[in-house]
Order: C-alpha cells, then sequence, then structure tokens
C-alpha cells in the first residue's frame, strides 16, 4: 500500500470512529456500569466484529451478503431489536457502583460483555456494508489484496480502539464522580435510551 493511500484511509477512518454510533454508546454505557474492565470488554467485542466483517470481504461473502436484501433486512431488523432490547433492560435496571463491580465482577460477567458488543457490531449491517464500499476505493488493483487488508484491518482496529476506550473512559470517570448519587440513574436511562433511538432508527432505515 502507498504511503499516501494509508495516510488518506488512516484520516477517513479516524472521521468514521470518531462519529459516536451504537458502538460508541454500548462501549460507555459499559463503562459506566462496570468501570474500565466492562469498558475494554465492550471494545473487545466491537474489535472483534470488525475481525468477522474484514474476514467476511476478505472471502467475497460480504459482497454476496449485499446482493439478497432479504438476508440484510432480517440482520438489520434483528440489530434493531437487539440494540432496543439492551437499552430498555439498561433503563429498567438500577446503577452499580464501577468500582464494586470491577473488584467483584467474575471474568463470565466480561465475556459477556464482549460477546455483547460483538452482536452489536454483527447485527448492524451498516457497518458492513459500508466497509464493504469503503475499502475497494483503497485497494491498488495490481497489489495482492491481502496484505492491504491486512494493513487497512489494523489500522482500522487501532484507530477505533483507541476512540472507544477514550469515549469509554469518560463515560468511566463521569459515573465514578456520580456514584451513589441519583444523577448516576439518570445518566444510565439516557445511555439505554440512545441504544433504544439508534435500533429505531436501524429499524426504520432502508436500503
Amino acid at each position: 500500500m502507498a504511503l499516501d493511500t494509508f495516510l488518506l484511509y488512516l484520516a477517513t477512518w479516524t472521521l468514521v470512529a470518531l462519529s459516536p454510533g451504537p458502538a460508541v454508546m454500548f462501549v460507555m454505557s459499559q463503562g459506566a456500569r462496570h468501570g474500565s474492565r466492562g469498558a475494554i470488554a465492550g471494545t473487545a467485542g466491537i474489535l472483534l466484529g470488525h475481525l468477522v466483517c474484514f474476514t467476511l470481504i476478505a472471502f467475497g461473502l460480504a459482497a454476496l451478503l449485499a446482493r439478497f436484501s432479504a438476508a440484510v433486512d432480517v440482520i438489520r431488523i434483528g440489530g434493531a431489536l437487539y440494540l432496543m432490547y439492551l437499552g430498555v433492560r439498561m433503563m429498567m435496571t438500577k446503577p452499580h457502583a464501577p468500582q464494586a463491580v470491577a473488584v467483584n465482577g467474575a471474568p463470565p460477567a466480561h465475556h459477556g460483555i464482549a460477546l455483547q458488543g460483538l452482536a452489536v457490531q454483527l447485527t448492524n449491517p451498516k457497518n458492513l456494508l459500508f466497509v464493504l464500499a469503503l475499502l475497494p476505493q483503497f485497494i491498488a488493483a495490481d497489489r495482492p489484496v491481502l496484505p492491504q487488508l491486512a494493513i487497512m484491518f489494523a489500522v482500522t482496529v487501532t484507530i477505533d480502539g483507541a476512540v472507544l476506550m477514550s469515549y469509554a473512559q469518560l463515560a468511566v470517570r463521569g459515573a465514578r464522580a456520580l456514584r451513589g448519587s441519583r444523577v448516576m440513574l439518570w445518566v444510565e436511562r439516557v445511555f439505554g435510551g440512545a441504544l433504544v433511538l439508534f435500533g429505531l432508527k436501524l429499524l426504520t432505515t432502508r436500503k
């Protein structure tokens, strides 16, 4: 990959990553509820979703999926319902002190958060279709495709990981400052409401 192409992709994906979406809201909500470990687990799940997307693109499965609108609609509706489920569950449960969860939380709970992050990423077809449309713009036809995809995957994971953890740490620090306050209950409801809104937006989106 040429240096100018690499820098252009780096700049492009940085702008994409900085735009708040379901992934950002998810990791912030987990950071607020479960502290830094929850934020790391949620971010890991999102990044694992990137690995799946890039693998699908490498094997040409993403292009095949894009041709079948019914399959995309099923994923879209399922993802929307899942986001709304997470949001409603957050709005209806009481807040937990991040430090207490970080100390007493069992590893399986963190695995569960990572799986939730993976589900959030994979059930958003807009993510897969967007990456499918974006990556070819930066791939040189006269060079091997897989090394170029590997470079772009490394850039994507690095940028997304840094941005998501930055957003999540803001939520973690805010939750610590508000620990024991009723304000924290409303903070969680705001995060839950944001996930519900993203789910509704995804549910009403058409190709």
